[in-house]
């Protein structure tokens, strides 16, 4: 599934398809598959990137990052963890809520 435009959702989500557009998950978990790709801003609680994602990733809780995943854009969220094979193309922030 390719999704063109804008998405928020009031529920924890997860993604296997593309999306080109910001994605809005303020309170929840938004959850990139491997086979997922994001081209926009992610704004969520907490984030899992196993997939894909190109645009800036800000979350209240916590930002994790998997051996397949790969972030092209900077990351600002309290608590961090980048697993290894993961790769990051950006600045990270570090700061709490």
């Amino acid at each position: 599934m390719v999704i063109s435009g804008n998405v928020r959702s009031s529920e924890d989500t997860t993604l296997a398809g593309r999306v080109d557009g910001d994605i809005n998950v303020r309170d929840h978990t938004l959850i990139v598959t491997d086979r997922a790709r994001v081209r926009g801003d992610v704004t969520a609680a907490a984030v899992v990137v196993h997939g894909e994602v190109v645009g800036t990733i800000t979350a209240k809780r916590r930002v994790e990052v998997g051996e397949t995943g790969s972030v092209d854009g900077d990351i600002e969220a309290p608590s961090m963890s980048i697993a290894e094979g993961a790769t990051l193309t950006g600045r990270l922030k570090i700061a709490s809520s």
